[in-house]
Parts: C-alpha cells; structure tokens; sequence
C-alpha cells in the first residue's frame, strides 16, 4: 500500500530535515577536529584538549546517527519530486527533416 500524500510530504520534510542537520554535523566536526589539532599541538595532554576531543566524538556520534536514519528512510532522491510524462530524450527523427 502506497504511502498517503501527507506521509509522503512529512517523509520529505523529515530526510530534508536530516540533510541539514547532517552537514552542520559535518561542519562541526571539522571545527572540532581543528581545535583539538591545534589544541594538541599547542598544549599536549591538557583539559582543553580532552574537552575538544570529547565533542569531536559527540559531533561524530550525531553525524553516524544522522546517516544510519536517513538510510532507514531509504528516500529515493526524486520522491518529492513533480513526475513528468513526457516522451523521452532519444526519440528518433521520424524523417521529416534532416540532422543538424
């Protein structure tokens, strides 16, 4: 039984919800992953460094969260999408001029 059309829109809402929320995951990460490099190099073994590590790992935990759910979605990328039924793009020349 296909998904109601309110389902699928809530459905859409939610892995486009879930996109965003993965990249600014992403973005913190790499933030992160910085500070603490530069914590690290500037300061080794000290409590601003473990601090950065610790939400390095929380940031890493959210992306992995993030993705698995996304991929229990399993939301192919046109679902949201408009449908065209439209002759397709390879539709021979029919003779009646010629190529250009």
């Amino acid at each position: 039984m296909a998904p109601k059309k309110s389902e699928r829109t809530q459905l859409t809402r939610a892995v486009r919800q879930l996109r965003r929320i993965r990249s600014f995951y992403a973005a913190a990460m790499v933030l992160w992953a910085g500070s603490a490099a530069l914590t690290g190099w500037q300061a080794a073994g000290s409590r601003q460094l473990w601090v950065c590590v610790l939400l390095l790992a929380v940031f890493a935990a959210l992306y992995v969260t993030a993705t698995v759910a996304l991929r229990r979605l399993a939301v192919p990328a046109t679902a949201g999408r408009a449908q065209r039924h439209a002759t397709p793009p390879t539709v021979p020349n029919a003779g009646r001029h010629a190529p250009a």
